[in-house]
């Protein structure tokens, strides 16, 4: 036994008498991983996107001299350009919905800029919030049938682009109204307008930007900002999609309904529509049936090549 473990001993001294001699040979260097002075260690260098000096918020400044306001846009800045599947779900679906939106906009004579709140609320997606929230502008139901939403079992106007979009611009012009200021106005928008007001009244503060807020409001406007930066500069933030892979608009055509339909995947069938496309260019109507009162009409998107 004491023969073998000094047997064994010996092959480990000359095995390390080996590699000694070889390591001299060849260089000890070469047996340790070196850098390539030509490319980086990493390729993926974690970096913080650029701050701009100045940027406005339909056409108010951001005071970018406070250091909170700095750090708050720093923060969403970092969060939204690393949370890359979101951010460039939400770039890839802009180009379907952002002509709608800033068509109406426009008409309503309000800032393009507004169309972030929408990113913001729901990144361009017809979601449900846990408060039931729903549709591209989040819409509680009382809001929405506040400014003229349909909202019924069959019909939910919150799922309707136009017609949302419509209704947000009213209610944000009302807000900007009362609070004097589009920044105001799209906290407002986020908490409430009384929430809003009465957080003003206990701080005797008059702007967005140095309110205390809860964290989801505090945070709402520097969002807004954040997509408003990434959107428009995606070069600058390391986005680059080439143009193909953005969604184009969905191409259809209008049909007016005055006539109660009992079954919409029977009339899908037998108009050789598929209702899975149905469905998907007519969200809003939230049943298998849809029924016309009387004097009334609805007014639906079938696919352009019916």
């Amino acid at each position: 036994m004491k023969k073998k473990n000094i047997i064994f001993i010996l092959g480990i001294i000359i095995c390390g008498i080996g590699i000694y001699a070889i390591a001299n040979i060849v260089g000890e260097e070469n047996f340790l991983p070196q850098p390539n002075n030509s490319q980086p260690l990493y390729d993926n260098v974690l970096a913080p996107p650029p701050l701009p000096d100045r940027i406005d918020f339909c056409g108010e400044k951001t005071p970018m001299n406070l250091y909170w306001v700095k750090e708050n846009l720093d923060k969403e800045l970092i969060i939204n350009c690393y949370n890359h599947s979101r951010t460039l779900l939400t770039l890839k679906r802009s180009t379907r919905f952002f002509p709608v939106i800033e068509k109406i906009l426009k008409e309503e004579n309000l800032p393009e800029d507004l169309k972030y709140l929408c990113v913001a609320e729901s990144n361009l997606e017809n979601v449900v919030s846990p408060a039931k929230a729903a549709g591209f502008w989040q819409f509680m139901e009382t809001t929405g049938k506040n400014y003229g939403l349909e909202i019924t079992d069959q019909v939910d106007e919150r799922y309707h682009l136009e017609k949302a979009t419509r209704a947000a611009c009213k209610h944000l012009q009302k807000l900007k109204d009362l609070f004097g200021s589009w920044t105001l106005a799209a906290a407002a928008y986020n908490m409430g307008e009384n929430g809003l007001e009465k957080r003003m009244n206990e701080q005797q503060v008059d702007n967005y930007w140095n309110l205390y807020l809860n964290e989801e409001t505090a945070r709402y406007l520097y969002r807004c900002i954040a997509y408003k930066l990434i959107f428009e500069n995606q070069e600058l933030y390391n986005i680059r999609i080439p143009a193909s892979e953005f969604y184009k608009p969905i191409e259809y055509k209008e049909v007016v309904i005055e006539k109660s339909i009992e079954d919409l995947r029977t009339y899908c069938t037998e108009n050789n529509i598929l209702y899975r496309q149905f469905k998907e260019l007519n969200p809003w109507t939230r049943s298998t049936k849809l029924t016309v009162a009387v004097n009334k009409s609805y007014t639906i998107k079938i696919p352009s090549n019916n």
